[in-house]
């Protein structure tokens, strides 16, 4: 937003900085001004970037009482600053008259106030009305139309500029209605669903029940908070007028915003806590400069309607207890010596949060201060929030760059060295660390969510394509695959380790996984093609992973394999009979709707379940000075007959010696000759040796024997040599 120097100065009439150094200090406080330029009348124009938080600083006024805080400078009331409106027909220097009062006005119609009601009391805490009858509208001259000029500011006509105005000014949002255009009294009230009403813009909407609309007791006026209405503006032929200032819940203004493609000027304020206890003192303002601008009088007292509830969560907040010591012990020593040495003193902390608009009467502890909150910053809750505010004020360029005492230790968290460990084999496997979103469409939630569980949906989403808590790191995956593909990158191997969430909005459940992704060139052999080169690549760096460790087998079946996975390309895997993962490729419906270009393997593993298990602690052993012994077994066995059935038969024999068993050859005769169809032959090798001792034949043969026994127990038929 852009802010004029000299509008500040009207509030500061004993600031004694420069423009530019004002413009630094602003800046060091968080106040950013990103560019000073110099306008003709020898002031500035500071373009400035306000943090969201910081709605009570997206004005003149809020600006200015940075700067007296800041300086230490009298800040001059709304009330009681100087104006220059000489178009408004005060003299130029002339005091305005005090707002704090009604204003004069005959008897007559509305004499107790134009009447409204609240109905939608949650959405709308206040609202104010004031009648002005005689005006006369037209185009805005003087210093008003410069002032808009210098900012980029549209003018429109004296009596809707004056509320323009008024935002800058002060930063609450207000309206003006063609009186003789409204139809009783005013409602505050939800829309009806399918009403419809025509906006300032010329837009036509067709709004919901979640909507809150200003309306009269025949027609909605305008969409609260966002933009009035078409049917009740006002235009130069307007003879009288209704001044409304009123306070908005800020998340049905952002929805509705949103909802409606709609951002203003008001909107932007209203939806980030606009101050509840300025509607009055805006009116006032609004009135007097219509008034001035527009001529006419104001008839009968202003109108305020004001929900209690809403006060208690805004204007009336409860007070917090502020300890100076807490402060001190939190901010550190500062560079500058002063009465209580090198720490923040506590007369500064009381000036500081006073300047910013809290009230401070000492606490029953001593040293302590309970904190009467300002309307206007409803982004201050807690002690540590007015501590921020005071060491901002101060400036952290003037604390010593010194780290707080510590007595304890670092302690790591309890699966640390497991995180590091995943992390660490995965990367020496070549694989690439990503970070993705942690939100998702509601397409991907339901694609990819895990039997059994559900994404858990925003409240508030940015958009549609996020408005779920990923219930999956797979979207994330995905997507990235398909974002290299696009650039033309001939593969990827990627890892994500990440938070996964599942459950309701009222009861979140969190906890990490791990996922995969690969795409691209794959070493194909004699006997296996790229594609399933792709897939063996993924399910080794499972594997490696999972060897590392201590854990029963792991079992990889094509049951229980979920949608996402090509049909026949793809497997579940379980550990100790609990399902801890999925790995395929990825579907050929899912590859269409992304637009990959080639086939993709991905897996995800479920965390916790994985480490329930400790990691294996890599030990080493001195080499045996005993001879090594190999024996080879030749069988033939059934195609149901896997390798870990095989594995199992041999090392439930419990053979110490055996230092190693490997299948060697697995070979299978399509046209059934050399080995029967359902059947293949296994070559596998044992080696045996000791650490202590020279092996006895005796022995060896009555391992083999073992050995056999056990394979033809399996269903196999020994191949003798």
């Amino acid at each position: 937003m852009n802010i004029l120097s000299n509008w500040l100065r009207e509030y500061l009439p004993a600031l004694e900085v420069n423009d530019r150094q004002l413009a630094e200090d602003l800046t060091l406080r968080g106040i950013a001004v990103e560019g000073v330029h110099e306008l003709a009348d020898g002031g500035h124009l500071f373009e400035m970037d306000i943090t969201t938080n910081r709605v009570d600083a997206m004005n003149h006024y809020g600006i200015a009482r940075e700067a007296a805080t800041i300086y230490g400078v009298p800040l001059l009331t709304l009330e009681d600053r100087r104006v220059v409106h000489t178009e408004m027909g005060d003299a130029v220097g002339a005091k305005l008259p005090s707002l704090a009062c009604d204003i004069p006005a005959p008897a007559g119609d509305f004499a107790g106030g134009y009447p409204v009601r609240i109905e939608a009391e949650d959405l709308c805490g206040r609202f104010t009305a004031q009648v002005i009858r005689g005006v006369t509208v037209k185009a805005s001259e003087g210093i008003l139309a410069t002032r808009f000029e210098q900012l980029g500011q549209k003018t429109i006509s004296n009596a809707v500029d004056i509320t323009n105005y008024t935002w800058l000014a002060m930063g609450q949002p207000t309206h003006v209605f063609d009186l003789d255009k409204l139809e009783g009294s005013i409602v505050v009230r939800r829309a009806h669903a399918g009403e419809r009403i025509k906006l300032l813009d010329g837009s036509e909407k067709t709004l919901t029940k979640d909507d809150l609309v200003v309306a009269d007791e025949q027609k909605a006026l305008g969409l609260a908070g966002v933009m009035g209405g078409w049917d009740s503006r006002v235009t130069e032929e307007t003879k009288n007028i209704l001044v409304e200032a009123a306070w908005f819940d800020p998340a049905a203004i952002r929805a509705s915003s949103r909802r409606h493609g709609l951002h203003t000027d008001a909107s932007h304020r209203y939806e980030r806590g606009a101050d509840l206890g300025a509607c009055a003192l805006a009116n006032r303002l609004v009135t007097r400069g219509v008034i001035a601008a527009c001529g006419g009088e104001a008839v009968g007292t202003m109108t305020e309607v004001v929900v209690e509830a809403q006060e208690l969560r805004t204007t009336r907040r409860p007070h917090v207890l502020l300890s100076v010591d807490e402060v001190q012990r939190l901010l550190g020593t500062t560079l500058e010596a002063g009465p209580s040495g090198h720490l923040v003193p506590p007369e500064v902390i009381e000036q500081y949060l006073q300047a910013l608009g809290c009230h401070l009467r000492p606490a029953e502890d001593a040293g302590s201060f309970e904190v009467t909150l300002p309307s206007w910053r409803l982004d201050l809750e807690r002690e540590i929030d007015l501590i921020e505010e005071i060491a901002r004020v101060y400036g952290y360029n003037r604390f010593a760059d010194t780290l707080p005492s510590f007595s304890g230790g670092v302690a790591a968290l309890p699966h640390a060295a497991k995180e590091d460990r995943v992390r660490e084999i995965l990367r020496a496997l070549g694989w690439t660390e990503a970070i993705s979103s942690t939100f998702c469409s509601d397409a991907d939630a339901v694609t990819f969510a895990a039997p059994g569980t559900s994404g858990v949906p925003m409240g508030n989403p940015l958009n549609a394509e996020a408005g779920m808590l990923r219930p999956s790191l797979l979207p994330g995956t995905v997507g990235m695959l398909q974002l290299n593909g696009t650039r033309d990158v001939r593969s990827g191997r990627i890892f994500e380790y990440g938070t996964v969430f599942t459950g309701t909005i009222a009861q979140v459940v969190e906890h990490p996984s791990l996922a995969l992704g690969a795409f691209g060139d794959a070493i194909a052999t004699r006997t296996i093609d790229a594609a399933d080169a792709l897939f063996f690549e993924v399910k080794g760096a499972v594997e490696e992973l999972l060897s590392r460790f201590v854990m029963p087998s792991p079992v990889f079946s094509s049951e229980g394999v979920p949608a996402w996975i090509e049909a026949g390309r793809g497997a579940s895997l379980a550990v100790g009979g609990v399902t801890v993962g999925w790995l395929g490729e990825l579907s050929t419906a899912e590859c269409e709707r992304r637009k990959l270009k080639e086939a993709a393997v991905v897996a995800e593993l479920n965390i916790p379940a994985l480490f329930e298990y400790v990691l294996r602690q890599p030990s080493a052993q001195e080499p045996s000075r005993y001879q090594a012994v190999e024996r080879d077994f030749s069988f033939l066995f059934a195609d149901s007959v896997q390798w870990k059935d095989v594995e199992t038969a041999i090392s439930t024999l419990g053979i110490a010696e055996m230092i190693s068993l490997a299948p060697i050859e697995i070979f299978r005769d399509p046209k059934g000759k050399a080995v029967a169809r359902g059947e293949y032959s296994l070559l596998l090798r044992t080696v045996f040796q000791s650490p202590e001792r020279t092996l006895r034949e005796e022995e060896i043969t009555a391992w083999q024997d073992a050995i056999v026994a056990s394979l033809l127990k399996l269903g196999g038929k020994h191949r003798a040599a």
